[in-house]
């Protein structure tokens, strides 16, 4: 299917990228395992496809679905959302400067120390929710402005158009990382973004079972080119059953992220409220600091959030330790609900409040998880 611009967001979520197979009338796409695909004798390619790493009919559909979601004109899936964006930075050169934020996922951060940094691309990490830190970060070499919002852990808003607008004046793309919102709260490309980025693997796969990424372009440019290329020599592509995981969740996206920020939302303003919680991170809280920016630019809120223990380490760590309905565990996105104490997944270097945890708050009924919080929290001395 071909969806007009004008289809509505849930309806789009169905249909984008499916279609009957016509081989069959089936009215769920097969799985198509081939890695290699027949050459008619004069040595063309009749259907459009040459091996599995090139493109596969369960990849196309879902570049094409996610293209429609974020209203992009060009998607190239990942195996990984660290490896959509490895695929970013491949576009640069040596001598390249990236601007990001401070409270970046730290998986993001390491690609640029670590990673690029022996390539010579430079990289500047700035509290970007001061845009004249952004302006000031600028260098004549800068190529891209990297936008997280909301971000990990913090759950801090960067004003999107106005970064996105920054970048551009001076020369540099704008790139933003959509995960924790999903294109059915945010949408980046229509607020001036050049790119966007997911970790498929979260709220677009839905059910902790599959591991993707992607980049959406807004133009199928010299720039999206790179990305392809990256895609396509690198070859850090999904496999077509993960393709098709990530499809078969999708029609769910709208009405979930829906469920997701309504249990949320209850979640934090239980939390406040406790007298062993110092801060919740949440913009969906009217006093936050980013509601009012979050309200102009999400339709929702998200499904996760952090929370500060009064009493530090030791007591955020008993917390974790005395859940019974959320489950201890990395990533965000499912239909169950967990909870993490952040600094110890970055690491020693971790600039996060020893006292935070980090929670995707996911589809139980709300009172059972705020529930059992309360009973963790109490348990914490």
């Amino acid at each position: 299917m071909k969806p007009s611009k004008s289809l509505r967001f849930e309806t789009l979520a169905v249909h984008a990228g499916h279609g009957v197979d016509p081989t069959t009338g089936a009215v769920t796409e097969p799985i198509h395992l081939s890695t290699t695909f027949e050459r008619d004798a004069d040595g063309s390619f009749p259907h459009g496809f040459i091996y599995s790493r090139n493109h596969n009919p369960n990849r196309n559909g879902l570049e094409a679905a996610l293209a429609a979601l974020e209203g992009g004109a060009a998607c190239a899936a990942f195996a990984s959302g660290l490896a959509a964006v490895t695929a970013i930075f491949q576009g640069l050169q040596p001598g390249d400067h990236v601007v990001a934020p401070l409270d970046i996922y730290h998986g993001t951060a390491n690609v640029l120390r670590h990673l690029f940094a022996k390539w010579q691309v430079g990289a500047s990490f700035v509290d970007m929710t001061d845009l004249g830190q952004l302006r000031d970060a600028l260098r004549p070499e800068t190529r891209i402005v990297w936008i997280e919002t909301p971000s990990n852990p913090l759950l801090q808003c960067v004003d999107i158009a106005a970064a996105a607008d920054i970048g551009r004046r001076a020369g540099a793309r704008a790139v933003a990382d959509n995960t924790f919102a999903s294109p059915a709260l945010q949408r980046p490309l229509a607020l001036g973004c050049d790119l966007v980025m997911h970790a498929t693997t979260k709220y677009l796969g839905g059910r902790s079972d599959v591991m993707g990424g992607a980049v959406i372009a807004r133009a199928d440019d010299e720039a999206f080119a790179a990305v392809r290329t990256a895609q396509l020599y690198g070859g850090a592509v999904p496999s077509p059953f993960d393709c098709w995981l990530i499809m078969r969740s999708l029609p769910t996206l709208p009405w979930r992220m829906q469920a997701h920020c309504a249990n949320a939302l209850q979640v934090a303003t239980s939390l406040r409220a406790h007298p062993k919680v110092s801060a919740v991170h949440y913009p969906g809280l009217a006093d936050n600091r980013f509601h009012d920016l979050a309200s102009r630019q999400m339709s929702g809120f998200g499904g996760m959030l952090s929370f500060e223990v009064r009493a530090g380490k030791e007591a955020a760590m008993a917390v974790a330790a005395n859940v019974e309905i959320f489950t201890r565990a990395t990533s965000l996105g499912g239909v169950e609900s967990l909870i993490e104490h952040r600094a110890s997944i970055e690491g020693p270097d971790s600039r996060t409040p020893q006292g935070l945890l980090r929670v995707s708050v996911g589809l139980e009924h709300a009172d059972d998880l705020i529930d059992d919080l309360a009973q963790a929290l109490e348990r914490c001395d």
